[in-house]
């Protein structure tokens, strides 16, 4: 078997893509989308009719209104392919905003209603700030499933797991991004690869703090820059990976073996931790990594947000 397959024996794969017409060639369980992802698919000629057809069908609606019918366009066609779920994310500018993140959540969650698609499919994807995981604590007690995204600590992972959120997404390769650049010459790749990258061991540490305590939050790695670190988090729950490095491990039939494993897990000696809001904020403030990557993350999605509305109003423009 190739890597993928292999891969796919230990853990759910998950494409991370919005380009819907790769899916196919790689049957992942899951797919995530964010708003860069979207904006990157919106500027290509293969899937700009799909954003001009959803702006021609709703060009009296707000352009805030009609950008969420957009990201539920794409979720609705990445649905045909694959059998599980599909992420969409709420508006980065919301991140700090605990009732307009649920308000969000729920436009949302009607757009795929309107659509014909069971909720069960849809993870509604939030900055996991202190505001963001109250906004899933809301929303999980109605039943909303969410994943939440821009996760770099384990105070953001011990707070999700408190809120009862379905799915966090640990971001390996933002992680690494900072400690090989904040090392600068002094950074050995190789000493910092497979099981002692960064982003790798936050990943797995994490894990074994969820399996031992009985977490049922799922742990999706993500945020991923080679096939590495990606075998590194083998049998991890799910792992979320771009269509370039999907095809790479596709294309090897070097060994995978389990990295990761619930039962082994489970024995791990990792105190529980409580934190209120306070403890939360304090913990993050301590964790430089952690908050520069969390606030740089929220930056460029609203970046890619406001760059997306823009689009739609020159399209709203041009067609009235």
């Amino acid at each position: 078997m190739n890597q993928l397959d292999q891969l796919k024996q230990f853990s759910s794969v998950v494409a991370d893509t919005s380009d819907f017409r790769q899916l196919a060639q790689f049957a992942p369980q899951d797919a995530t989308t964010n708003p860069s992802l979207v904006l990157k698919a919106v500027q290509s000629p293969t899937y700009r009719p799909l954003l001009e057809k959803v702006v021609a069908a709703h060009i009296e609606e707000s352009t805030a209104d009609i950008a969420d019918r957009v990201l539920v366009a794409f979720g609705v066609e990445i649905l045909k392919f694959v059998p599980g779920r599909v992420s969409t994310e709420a508006d980065a500018r919301l991140s700090f905003d605990i009732k307009g993140t649920v308000a969000r959540a729920h436009r949302i969650l009607k757009g795929y209603d309107d659509s014909g698609i069971d909720r069960a499919r849809i993870l509604v994807k939030i900055a996991a700030t202190w505001e963001g995981i109250q906004a899933a604590r809301k929303l999980a007690e109605e039943g909303v499933k969410c994943n939440l995204t821009l996760l770099f600590s384990m105070p953001q992972a011990v707070a999700c797991a408190d809120a009862k959120v379905q799915v966090i997404s640990p971001f390996v390769g933002r992680i690494y991004d900072w400690y090989k650049k904040t090392a600068g010459g002094g950074w050995n790749e190789a000493a910092n690869a497979g099981a002692n990258d960064p982003g790798v061991q936050s990943v797995v540490q994490i894990y074994r703090y969820y399996k031992q305590h009985g977490i049922q939050t799922e742990v999706m790695g993500a945020s991923f820059r080679n096939v590495g670190q990606i075998v590194a988090l083998a049998g991890c729950d799910l792992l979320t990976i771009s269509p370039s490095l999907l095809a790479e491990l596709a294309a090897s039939d070097a060994p995978v073996q389990q990295a990761l494993d619930a039962r082994v897990a489970a024995q791990t000696s990792m105190a529980q931790m409580r934190l209120d809001e306070s403890a939360f904020r304090l913990a993050l403030n301590q964790d430089a990594m952690a908050t520069e990557k969390l606030a740089e993350g929220i930056r460029q999605f609203v970046i890619d947000a406001i760059t997306l509305e823009r689009l739609i109003d020159e399209i709203k423009a041009g067609g009235r």
